[in-house]
């Protein structure tokens, strides 16, 4: 392939990837299936696609296009030359709002098209889950849907025009296109069903454009598009409805389309406890409904039709309602028990009456073949998603092809809405009959007779048990982790399999994940493609040199091991313990980077006072950025501190290397708070350390001694049942958690992580409401964001008075990352995504707080501020 490569290269205006980093990206989708490209290509402009389609076919090299990679179908992983228009062809072309249409390149994220129109009242009535990621041209692909369509339909009904291109160079506007050789069609092919993606449109012949949409790139390249846009409803309001039994809200969602409702969506209880802390949100039930509507009337008639409900107006407790849905997909694929569970049979429709009978007989279906599923979807539709325990090498195929004939004989689709892909192309004929399937053929023929665009979709299918990932890619190394990996049984092979590539980890904003991203907007970088190139690392096909790999090192090297994914990832990807455990095994037995030495061992070299302001000058010499000013350390906390409080409860302020050397200032803030409290301040006076520094540099080894020694230190508190307040939120996340991943078989440390507190939760409840007002903006640390939550935090500011507005996103820097040589850009253009822009636009009498040393270090390096520890304001706000 190297001819092809070097003809790409010298006629795309564009990135040409053939690397095999950038091949093991782009070698899945979020379905089941791999195929390694030859070739990846993301053209800076349509003549660039036009040029990289003309080579490929001269060089005899199949065409797959692709979005934002979320198919969970198997369309958009191609074994050829794959075109990712994600990255440049993302525009919004125009927006008019007196025809209500919009002109879009493909590779626009549909979030930002809506973003565009909602000036307009407007909005593009499909809305897949992923909507703040997936891409129109990938939606037109899929002829996807969402939970809106029973209110505005799908993509197919929602797209005017289309600008194609053919394999043969031509091009044209699907309203203007040239003489074609199109079949005859029957309709009496066609189940009556607003939910059918499976094969070809066919019956909205002559319309080519909806006859194109739901074509998965099977007979053209999509490069651009004119879309429809629809009224948005001034505001909506969420009924939501439970039920007693399983199928009750199955059987209930029919009658509720006589409403006038924007969704009707539905899950079951396995889904609800899989949402952990939001299932409480939920009323009582076994099944729900979830029905939007634009009138509280029309919520309420909804309510009032189950036993169990609840009307939602409050936008935020709405999104925190629609997360528990919209997660699905990830949440799903983890059973109760902690199996893996998959897509295949994910989206089946039947018409909405037959739903409550179709889920009942597909119980059976999944309890005859010996599996599990966990079942949600757009009931109101009679679309039903499911993940599935398949186990690949037994009953895949035979459990397919039954639950194949079962939508059938419901008289539905195979397909509900993420199309046919590989997973079920090979089905088509169970549900179509051979005049059928003979006629998509000769329409797919009229645009590709050389079947060069994505082929074996649709047409002349793969088969559905070819290509599997876990079978076709399996581990070549040994998977069993130094860190306990309590998750997935101390497996780094099924901790790479937790991402299912749903892609959250490519939104631009809200939550933390995943800001390497955020800046680079590399695949490689995000946690999505961190976890498949692991997963690759370990099957050694492509990213060959195991534990070695320079790729899968240089992809972790930006990762900031902020734990963002660990709380937004729906499956709980933890990409920072993956590379602790990854830092490990790569420089065993080696020299390290100097970084290593320097700032992993920076708790060691403060204790021994071998740190002071001339050796903080020399901080380059020890793989620190130049850029970065060092802080200098002072006398500690403990060697000052001589303990306060009376007879009050007994609490240990544990003194993180931080807080200790460079802060003890928020040391005695935090001890003034606690004995105002009432509470004995204890101090421990031999050396502790949580060991973080090592573990975040994958000297695992080190850090387990040093939290197991640390434990042993703090055992008369903790058998005495002691509160241990952290002030610094990393290193009390770590002892919480990760010292049970590196420790978990020491008693010591599992007592220790069981008493460890923040400083939130441990004043809150003690403090009485503090007269007065004041502002603050708060940067919560992200290891307090993933690990232990933000209420106490903001429960603690609003008694003491302070209106908080608290940011979302990393401050950047990020422990010992943003100092580290090379990372200064990265760390400081995070800052600028939420921290920095906040902090300048605060008033001068509103605080900046950051719990974090490093968030703190980063604010005043990236603004004239000066941020406090919330002790420290709280201190201030009692006039301590």
């Amino acid at each position: 392939m190297t001819g092809f490569v070097e003809h790409l290269r010298a006629a795309v205006e564009g990135d040409v990837l053939a690397a095999p980093g950038d091949r093991a990206l782009y070698s899945v989708d979020a379905s089941n299936y791999r195929h390694v490209p030859a070739a990846v290509v993301r053209p800076r402009s349509v003549d660039g696609v036009v040029a990289a389609v003309a080579v490929a076919v001269e060089h005899g090299v199949p065409v797959t296009n692709r979005g934002a990679g979320t198919s969970v179908a198997g369309n958009s992983a191609g074994a050829g030359l794959v075109i990712d228009f994600s990255r440049y062809l993302d525009r919004v072309i125009s927006v008019d709002p007196v025809e209500q249409v919009a002109v879009v390149q493909p590779g626009v994220v549909l979030d930002r098209l809506n973003d565009a129109a909602r000036p307009h009242g407007l909005v593009f009535g499909p809305d897949p889950s992923t909507r703040s990621r997936c891409t129109l041209g990938g939606m037109i692909g899929n002829d996807a849907c969402g939970a809106h369509s029973v209110a505005w339909g799908k993509t197919s009904d929602n797209v005017r025009a289309l600008d194609v291109l053919l394999a043969d160079g031509r091009r044209f506007d699907t309203r203007t296109p040239p003489p074609l050789d199109l079949p005859e069609v029957d309709p009496a092919w066609f189940p009556a069903l607003d939910r059918r993606v499976s094969g070809y449109r066919l019956d909205a012949l002559p319309d080519l454009t909806r006859a194109l949409v739901g074509s998965e790139g099977t007979c053209a390249t999509v490069l651009g598009a004119t879309v429809r846009l629809v009224q948005a409803p001034p505001r909506r309001v969420l009924a939501v409805l439970g039920f007693d039994g399983p199928y009750d809200a199955a059987d209930l969602a029919p009658q509720l389309r006589e409403l006038d409702v924007l969704t009707i969506e539905g899950l079951n209880a396995e889904l609800a406890r899989a949402a952990g802390e939001s299932r409480r949100l939920l009323p009582r039930g076994e099944s729900w409904l979830f029905v939007e509507a634009a009138e509280d009337s029309v919520a309420h008639l909804a309510a009032a039709l189950a036993p169990h409900s609840v009307v939602v107006t409050d936008p935020a407790r709405q999104r925190a309602l629609w997360r528990v849905r919209e997660d699905g997909a990830g949440l799903a694929t983890r059973m109760a028990d902690g199996g893996e569970a998959w897509s295949g049979w994910e989206d089946a429709a039947v018409p909405p009456e037959r739903l409550g009978a179709y889920l009942r007989e597909f119980d059976a279906l999944l309890a005859g073949h010996g599996r599990r599923g966990v079942t949600y979807g757009h009931y109101g539709e009679g679309c039903l998603h499911v993940r599935i325990d398949f186990d690949f090498r037994r009953g895949h195929r035979s459990f397919l092809q039954d639950a194949a004939d079962l939508v059938v004989a419901h008289g539905g689709s195979l397909s509900g809405e993420h199309g046919d892909g590989q997973a079920r192309s090979e089905l088509l004929p169970r549900m179509y009959p051979p005049a059928a399937i003979e006629a998509f053929a000769r329409f797919k023929a009229a645009f590709d007779p050389g079947n060069r665009m994505n082929p074996g979709r649709i047409v002349a299918p793969a088969k559905l048990d070819d290509d599997l990932r876990v079978l076709v890619a399996p581990p070549v190394i040994p998977t069993r982790a130094k860190l306990a990996l309590r998750a997935d049984g101390g497996d780094l092979a099924a901790a790479t399999r937790r991402c299912v590539g749903v892609g959250k980890c490519l939104n631009t904003s809200g939550g933390v994940m995943c800001p390497s991203y955020r800046v680079t907007k590399e695949e490689k970088h995000s946690t999505r493609g961190r976890a498949r190139l692991l997963f690759e690392m370990l099957g050694g096909q492509v990213v060959r040199g195991g534990w070695r790999s320079e790729e899968v090192r240089d992809a972790l090297d930006l990762c900031l091991g902020c734990k963002g994914c660990k709380r937004d990832c729906p499956v709980d990807v933890d990409m920072a313990t993956y590379k602790a455990e990854f830092l490990h095994h790569h420089y065993r037995g080696r020299v390290r980077p100097a970084a290593h030495y320097s700032m992993g061992w920076l708790p060691l070299w403060l204790r021994l006072r071998l740190v002071n302001g001339l050796t903080a000058r020399l901080g380059r010499f020890g793989g620190v950025a130049p850029e970065r000013p060092l802080p200098t350390p002072v006398r500690s906390f403990q060697s000052r501190f001589a303990g306060r409080g009376g007879g009050g409860d007994r609490v240990l302020l544990f003194p993180d290397t931080f807080t200790n050397h460079f802060e003890p200032g928020v040391g005695f803030d935090a001890a003034a708070v606690l004995g105002h409290a009432g509470q004995a301040v204890e101090v421990p006076r031999g050396a502790v350390c949580c060991g973080l520094t090592w573990f975040s540099t994958g000297q695992l080894d080190v850090a387990r001694r040093v939290v197991r020694r640390t434990a042993r230190v703090l055992r008369p508190w903790t058998r005495d049942g002691v509160p241990v307040v952290g002030l610094e939120p990393s290193c009390t996340a770590f002892l919480r958690s990760d010292a049970v991943e590196v420790a978990g078989d020491d008693p010591d440390v599992v007592r220790l992580a069981e008493s460890v507190r923040t400083f939130a939760e441990h004043v809150s409840p003690l403090l009485e409401p503090v007269a007065g007002a004041a502002r603050a903006v708060v940067q919560p640390h992200c290891h307090q964001y993933a690990e232990l939550g933000l209420d106490a935090d903001r429960e603690l500011l609003a008694k003491a008075g302070v209106s908080a507005s608290v940011l979302a996103g990393c401050c950047g820097l990020a422990g010992n990352f943003g100092f580290e040589r090379g990372h200064y850009d990265v760390s400081m253009a995070v800052g600028e995504q939420t921290l920095f822009p906040a902090v300048r636009a605060a008033d001068a009498d509103t605080a900046v707080v950051a719990d974090g040393f490093s968030c703190r270090t980063q604010v005043r390096h990236g603004s004239d501020a000066e941020p406090v520890h919330t002790a420290t304001l709280l201190r201030r706000r009692l006039g301590l």
